[in-house]
């Protein structure tokens, strides 16, 4: 079985595999105690902030292990922003950070506080003069994450850090996808991270708070880990999150190297490929192991257990492969397609040939399933009727919406128009999608005796 989901979670590191089994022995003692026992895991979780601290670039009293990255960054944008309520209660986040960080701003802002959502361009990234401009008098806190868990694309951290100092800002980074390839660049003043993200143990994660930046912890107050992460220390984890971050660090240059390579493969050959494929994310600046691409007329889940059955564990933002039906607010933020996405992301040590095989495998794969869709083949030409066509697809789902309408836009003239009737949130974004990808206008939506209405107008 190839695994090809890193930036879900890494395999556990070998070299965390022996501190955590060490560790287990040496440091299940209190940390807080004067004895021998405790003395020895006091100097067990010493010497993991100080690897950490060395690690991120920062001093190793702005650092704290937390039970999680998530809990990380909640604990991290509600005492920063609890720090700063003097000077105003406006949060900006991106609009493809992280659901932890999205979530935190919907507390803030449930709270009474206020949100600005910054926009993304198509590949995922955001303008460093658009964040400089939202920017306000009562802007307490900024949060970037430092590269997109789903399509890849590095931000540009040091150009918003920047602006935010010369604001007076805190900017929050969420460094879990790239800190285990490098330090974050810039002058940011917060940053969080989760050990099961580089090869660590889950259940881990870190809160840098630099000095000098406005911090009120929020909750009961708790003697451990500078009153910022209450509760006895997982010491075992701790270490093994240290240690093995260190040694991917140590194994970081070349690797990436190997798998920018293996990704570029992916980027390259699927398109060739595969028919009707868009590679979403920025070509250059991402991180080296991850690829994302959406394949016309595929049902997602349906992909990715044919996929799974050919023995690929890869996963996916489209909207047919999470519960709630909607589309991947990533995806959504980006303007891509949606439907039949596809995230690979490649471990450290992944082997070429699993690659290659991967390649081998996913034509026939995707082929298959829209043979099952009756999706249109590039060959189909329909005789053109004339007039304009309305297609209902209400309570029918991603991708069914846009394959009928793919096999019905050669029976209306150019210039004509479909309208097709649809209760899917998919379709919001799938449609315009299928629009630019083959050459069509979309001229809008408007509202349906039931669902939405979305206009279609052919153009060739």
């Amino acid at each position: 079985m190839a695994y090809f989901d890193a930036a879900s979670a890494v395999p556990l590191h070998p070299v965390a595999r022996q501190a955590l089994q060490a560790s287990l022995d040496e440091g299940w003692a209190d940390p807080a105690r004067l004895y021998r026992e405790g003395r020895r895991a006091r100097m067990l979780l010493d010497a993991a902030r100080e690897a950490a601290a060395e690690a991120v670039g920062c001093r190793a009293d702005e650092l704290v292990f937390t039970p999680s990255g998530t809990r990380a960054v909640h604990s991290g944008v509600a005492g920063a922003l609890a720090g700063r309520r003097r000077t105003g209660s406006h949060l900006i986040v991106s609009a493809v950070e992280h659901s932890s960080v999205l979530h935190a701003a919907e507390a803030h802002e449930a709270g009474g506080g206020t949100v600005t959502q910054m926009p993304v361009d198509r590949t995922g990234a955001v303008d460093p003069d658009a964040c400089a401009d939202a920017l306000r008098d009562d802007t307490a806190l900024a949060c970037l994450q430092s590269a997109n868990h789903e399509v890849g694309t590095e931000q540009p951290v040091a150009e918003v850090a920047e602006a935010c100092r010369a604001a007076g800002v805190p900017l929050l980074v969420d460094a879990a996808q790239s800190l285990g390839w490098g330090r974050v660049t810039g002058d940011w003043s917060l940053l969080t991270a989760s050990a099961h993200k580089w090869g660590g143990p889950s259940g881990v994660g870190l809160l840098v708070v630099r000095k000098g930046v406005r911090f009120a912890p929020q909750g009961p107050g708790d003697e451990r880990e500078s009153g910022r992460a209450p509760g006895f220390e997982n010491l075992p984890a701790i270490v093994a999150a240290a240690a093995s971050l260190r040694a991917v660090r140590a194994e970081a240059a070349e690797e990436a190297a190997r798998l920018r390579e293996l990704t570029e493969r992916i980027r390259t050959r699927v398109p060739a490929l595969v028919p009707d494929v868009e590679v979403v994310g920025d070509p250059v600046r991402r991180l080296p192991g991850v690829v994302t691409f959406s394949c016309l007329y595929v049902d997602g889940e349906t992909l990715l257990h044919e996929l799974d059955r050919a023995g690929f564990s890869v996963s996916s933002g489209s909207s047919c492969t999470s519960s709630t039906l909607t589309p991947s607010h990533v995806l959504r933020a980006m303007g891509v397609l949606s439907e039949g996405n596809v995230r690979v992301s490649l471990p450290p040590g992944t082997p070429a040939e699993d690659v290659e095989r991967f390649l081998e495998v996913l034509p026939g794969t995707v082929a298959a399933v829209r043979e099952k869709l009756g999706a249109p083949t590039a060959t189909e030409a329909a005789p053109e009727t004339g007039g304009d066509l309305v297609v209902d697809a209400i309570g029918r789902r991603c991708p069914v919406p846009v394959i009928e309408l793919a096999k019905v836009i050669g029976d209306v003239p150019v210039g004509g128009t479909v309208r097709v009737l649809s209760d899917d949130e998919a379709a919001r974004l799938d449609i315009p999608a299928w629009c630019e990808m083959r050459g069509q206008e979309y001229v809008g939506e408007e509202p349906a005796e039931r669902g939405t209405a979305y206009l279609v107008r052919r153009v060739s």
